[in-house]
C-alpha cells in the first residue's frame, strides 16, 4: 500500500469529516444547480463530473476504517431533506434519456436488468447525503460520518455508480456518435421481483441496448 492511500485511510478523522462533508455539500449545490437547466446537453457532462467526484468521497468511507456514532439510536432530524421537486425537475429535463437499464446486484446469478431513472438516482442520492449534512450541521459530527458510510455501502455507493455508468454511456453515445433508442414500454415502477415482468424487462431492454452497440443480446 502506497503512503498516499495509507494516508487517505489513516489520516485524522476530524480532517478527513471536513472533506468528506465538503465534497457532499458541493455535489448537492451542484447538481441542485444543474437541475435547473434548460437542455440535457447541457446537464449531462456536468451530472457526469459530479457523480465521479461523488463516487471518490464514497471510495474514501468505504476504505475508511468502519465509523460508529456516539449515541446508539439515531437523533431525530428537525427537517428530513425533500427532493420530490429535484426528481420533477430532472425527470422533465431529461425525459428522453431518462430510463436506462442496470443490473440491481452483479454478483447475483442470472438477474435480468431491470429499468431504473436517473432523475430517481439523483434525487435518492440528493436525499441520503442531506440526511447526513442535516447531522453534520447540527454538530453531530460522528452520526453523519456513520451515516455517510453506511449508507455508501446499502445504498447510495450503488444508486450513484449505477447513475455514474449510465450517464459515461449517454456521453460515449455522443462522442461516438451512436444514436439510442427509445426504451419504449418500460414501467421503472414495476416490482423486480416479478420473475415475468423482470424477464420482459429484461429482454426488451437488452434488444434495444444491444442493436446500437452491435451487440447480440444474451437472456
Amino acid at each position: 500500500m502506497s503512503d498516499a492511500t495509507l494516508n487517505s485511510v489513516t489520516q485524522d478523522p476530524d480532517d478527513f469529516a471536513v472533506q468528506i462533508a465538503d465534497q457532499i455539500k458541493t455535489f448537492i449545490v451542484a447538481v441542485t444547480e444543474v437541475s435547473k437547466a434548460d437542455e440535457p446537453e447541457k446537464a449531462v457532462p456536468v451530472l457526469l463530473l459530479q457523480v465521479s467526484q461523488l463516487l471518490l468521497a464514497g471510495g474514501r468511507l468505504g476504505a475508511y476504517e468502519d465509523i460508529l456514532p456516539d449515541e446508539r439510536y439515531e437523533p431525530d432530524l428537525d427537517d428530513e431533506p425533500d427532493a420530490d421537486g429535484l426528481r420533477e425537475r430532472f425527470a422533465e429535463l431529461l425525459e428522453p434519456i431518462d430510463v436506462y437499464s442496470e443490473v440491481f446486484d452483479p454478483y447475483e446469478p442470472r438477474k435480468p436488468p431491470v429499468p431504473h431513472r436517473i432523475s430517481d438516482d439523483l434525487a435518492d442520492l440528493v436525499t441520503d447525503l442531506g440526511h447526513g449534512l442535516a447531522h453534520y450541521e447540527a454538530d453531530r459530527t460522528a452520526e453523519a460520518m456513520w451515516w455517510w458510510q453506511f449508507s455508501y455501502f446499502s445504498n447510495w455507493g450503488s444508486t450513484a455508480s449505477a447513475a455514474l455508468r449510465a450517464l459515461q454511456s449517454l456521453i460515449a453515445h455522443i462522442r461516438l456518435n451512436q444514436p439510442l433508442q427509445e426504451l419504449d414500454g418500460l414501467d421503472t415502477d414495476q416490482d423486480p421481483g416479478d420473475g415475468d415482468l423482470a424477464e420482459e424487462a429484461g429482454r426488451v431492454m437488452a434488444e434495444e441496448i444491444a442493436g446500437p452497440l452491435g451487440l447480440r443480446p444474451v437472456l
